[in-house]
């Protein structure tokens, strides 16, 4: 593009240089595709027309163009640099031929590959370059192209947004196919690396053969074919993808889903022929659909009499209506018809690429290129000196400014469309990358039409680039549900992924979390440990808190233990009450009445210790419990063993010469129950003052529980004070045993010495059973212990007491007893 005050013009090098060429070309190409690159070329001529008219956009300014046709050919693609650059068919390097209005800027080319050895002339010289089409990932290197911008996204911005989009869907199983060119080999290697980090997992990589090897597509189908992945990520032209999907369709392969690239997301080849129905639900990245306003009416104004010497419409009017100007000097191989053009023909009545401004695409991009030309040279024009970029503050003029001059506003042009989107370069001179996302849908004529379901902006903030609106997307079979695509089934919630050795990440095994671990969501690396006062639910998803346990008086065990303590304690209430009804009888007065009253009042106290072992461990209960029962029952144990003793000297004192008359009476068991109480009301002193019992939280004790307890403070103190009323117990049953056979005066001894028979047997059955048992039912085990022993002390020793008197009142006498051996007279 060049450009003088209504002189100037500004030249667009793309598609055209000599009539000849030109005409050689658009009869040589595909109809669609030339039709296509013709409405490039108008949608540039449209935006030059629409800049001049403006009478806010470069006033005063007209822009001018010049065409030249690469073809796609790199060498075309040089000679039409150096003809711009040099002004002249005759090339002289270093030099313009002709003085004529500055070049702006270069439109051009479409392939990356005839647009990388054109800027690397064009960079030389500082002059612009804009793209509308080249968008390899190599041309973002400023270093090698610094005058190089396009309005077509970077292809490496495609392949981040393709991984993020396989993402979105949850699929972590695809296979991906390839061009073995710089524009599929270049896709696929980011995609693969951003895949790797999203935590997909690539199950095949094929290369598409840009030259046609049924070998090679028999290969490539034959994997795809028997691949468990159910996605497969194309980066092709339609040109080379076109055998592959022809052998897929023959394999009649349909439960894929494709995954298209720009380059032929929206290929009519494949989805306008009532063939590769297979592609029914396929998604993929289309460059960005713009509307173009008036340019459809623009389009229907073309005429060739209108422009007699525009020879270009002239050519594409004879390739839309199939007929033939005549007297033209065009060449014989572009006669295809008959029929004679006439100039009657309507193009409204023409369906064809040309006029279907629905989607545009390239187009829209072209146009955008052009007001990025404007823009830049519009802020140049309107230059301030104080402001300018240049050394001095100085201002380029208008009419005759450098390459270099323009190339620095073309790095900072930033203007917004009609539509509302902005278009800028970045550093890199690439433009915000915005992408159409499109869905392959089934139409009523038997063919696949493309429909727009979402978008991806690149410059939307983090995690915000990808929307869709996933309730339009069509899946094959027409389904409305994500179909899956992953090696191995998602492990739920209560599950961690277990990675099969040699296999990819992708591919694992689900196991269930260790006991005490959750796993709140799907397919998680590891299970975490729940906080010290919570456990796993059943399905091991969610920390809940854990269950408290400790005996309580409001469940069956508690209830129970505290009825048969109350029962227990009743009777030797009763048995009391009955002896003091019949103290004076023999029965009661031998053997020391008052040691009886005091041994039936601690057994009235045992079974209540019970109460206290009952209930929600608090600071006072734990320091009362053990050492309340240790006391009472040290009392009771001590109580027996005087009474033990007293048997034994009685029946001493009784015989002939004997010097134990003196200890007869109350003075020794009463001391002997006191000192037997004393030391071990000693060692729960020394207890309570080292190493004091105190209530726990124990979370680890049992599963999913915490268990309300004492924490006994000392097991050393716990186990003398257990271990002391043990001596106790084995030195009364040892005493009670050797006076067994005294006269029947004195068989208290029999009674006594089962009496400590069960209360040892008791508490060496609660030693094993006390460390196996957990929780609340540790304590049952003591207060079961302490119920049985003090049940068993006061059956075996007041029993038999209470049936002569209630049952057998005859034998209640001193005479009676007097018979059975020598009397004993306690008072």
């Amino acid at each position: 593009m060049s450009i003088l005050p209504k002189l100037s013009q500004l030249s667009i090098m793309e598609l055209k240089d000599t009539p000849g060429r030109y005409f050689q070309s658009l009869h040589h190409c595909l109809a669609e595709e030339c039709f296509r690159s013709y409405r490039w070329l108008h949608a540039m001529m449209y935006a030059i027309e629409e800049i001049n008219a403006s009478p806010t956009l470069l006033p005063n300014i007209t822009l001018g163009y010049s065409i030249y046709d690469s073809c796609d050919i790199i060498p075309r693609g040089i000679e039409g640099v150096l003809w711009m650059v040099s002004g002249t068919d005759e090339v002289v390097l270093n030099y313009r031929c002709y003085a004529q209005a500055p070049l702006a800027a270069v439109i051009g080319d479409s392939a990356s590959s005839v647009s990388i050895p054109m800027t690397n002339i064009l960079g030389i010289y500082n002059y612009p370059q804009i793209s509308y089409f080249s968008s390899a990932m190599s041309l973002a290197n400023r270093h090698n192209f610094p005058t190089f911008f396009r309005t077509i996204p970077n292809d490496m911005i495609q392949s981040l947004g393709l991984a993020q989009l396989v993402k979105y869907f949850g699929w972590s199983w695809v296979g991906v196919l390839a061009d073995e060119d710089d524009y599929g080999q270049g896709l696929s290697t980011i995609f693969k690396q951003e895949a790797q980090k999203l935590g997909i997992c690539i199950e095949f990589l094929e290369k598409v053969p840009i030259l046609y090897s049924e070998s090679h597509t028999h290969h490539i189908v034959e994997v795809i074919k028997t691949s468990t992945a159910k996605v497969v990520v194309v980066f092709s032209w339609e040109t080379y993808l076109y055998p592959i999907m022809m052998e897929i369709d023959k394999q009649n392969i349909s439960e894929k889903i494709w995954i298209a690239s720009e380059a032929w997301s929206t290929s009519s080849a494949l989805s306008k022929n009532q063939v590769f129905t297979m592609l029914t639900g396929s998604v993929g990245f289309a460059i960005h659909r713009g509307e173009i306003p008036g340019f459809k009416e623009y389009l229907l104004g073309l005429h060739p009499l209108k422009s007699p010497n525009d020879v270009y419409l002239r050519i594409f009017w004879e390739e839309a209506f199939k007929c033939r100007w005549k007297n033209q000097d065009i060449p014989p191989e572009t006669e295809n018809s008959t029929l004679s053009c006439t100039g009657k023909e309507e193009l409204a009545k023409l369906e064809n690429t040309f006029l279907d401004v629905s989607n545009l695409r390239m187009t829209y991009n072209t146009y955008n290129a052009v007001y990025a030309v404007a823009y830049a040279l519009h802020n140049l024009y309107n230059c301030h000196p104080d402001k300018g970029p240049f050394a001095g503050g100085s201002c380029a003029d208008i009419t005759n400014f450098e390459p270099w001059q323009i190339l620095h506003y073309m790095k900072n042009v930033h203007f917004t469309t009609w539509s509302g989107e902005e278009i800028y370069f970045d550093e890199n001179g690439d433009p915000p990358a915005l992408y159409d996302i499109v869905n392959w849908k089934p139409t009523t004529s038997g063919d696949i039409q493309y429909f727009k379901v979402g978008s991806y902006d690149s410059s939307a903030p983090p995690g915000k680039e990808l929307v869709l609106i996933d309730s339009t997307i069509l899946w094959p079979g027409e389904k409305k549900q994500v179909p899956l695509s992953v090696c191995s089934e998602s492990c739920l919630p209560g599950w961690r992924k277990a990675t099969r050795q040699g296999q990819p990440i992708c591919c694992f095994d689900c196991i269930p979390c260790s006991e005490g671990e959750i796993s709140s969501h799907k397919d998680s690396t590891e299970c975490l440990p729940c906080p010290d006062d919570q456990w796993p639910n059943e399905r091991r998803d969610i920390c809940v808190p854990k269950m408290v346990e400790f005996l309580s008086y409001s469940e069956p065990l508690g209830m129970v233990l505290a009825v048969l303590s109350v029962l227990i304690s009743v009777v030797p209430k009763s048995i009391l009450g009955l002896f003091l009804w019949y103290r004076h009888t023999p029965i009661v007065k031998a053997n020391n009445r008052q040691l009886s009253y005091v041994l039936l009042c601690a057994l009235t106290l045992c079974p209540l210790c019970s109460f206290i072992f009952i209930g929600k461990p608090s600071s006072a209960s734990c320091i009362l419990r053990q050492t309340t029962f240790a006391i009472i029952f040290a009392l009771s144990v001590s109580c027996v063993l005087a009474k033990t003793i007293m048997v034994i000297i009685a029946f001493k004192a009784s015989k002939p010469g004997s010097n134990l008359h003196r200890w007869v009476g109350s003075r020794l068991p009463n001391t002997i129950a006191c000192l037997g109480t004393l030391i071990q009301a000693g060692i729960c002193a020394l207890w309570l003052g080292y190493a004091p019992p105190f209530p726990q939280n124990n979370m680890n004790s049992q599963v999913g529980k915490i268990i309300l307890e004492c924490n006994e403070g000392s097991s050393l103190a716990f186990w003398c004070m257990m271990g002391y009323m043990g001596i106790l117990a084995v030195v009364s049953f040892v005493i009670a045993f050797l006076a067994r056979k005294l006269p029947d005066s004195f068989n208290e001894a029999k009674f006594i010495t089962f009496s400590m028979l069960v209360f040892v047997i008791v508490w060496l059955s609660f030693i094993p059973s006390y460390l196996s048992t957990r929780g609340k039912y540790t304590v049952a085990v003591e207060i079961f212990a302490i119920l049985s022993s003090s049940a068993g002390l006061l059956s075996c020793i007041f029993f038999p007491k209470c049936y002569i008197i209630l049952l057998k009142p005859e034998r209640n006498t001193r005479d009676f007893l007097m018979g059975k051996g020598t009397s004993t007279n306690n008072k």
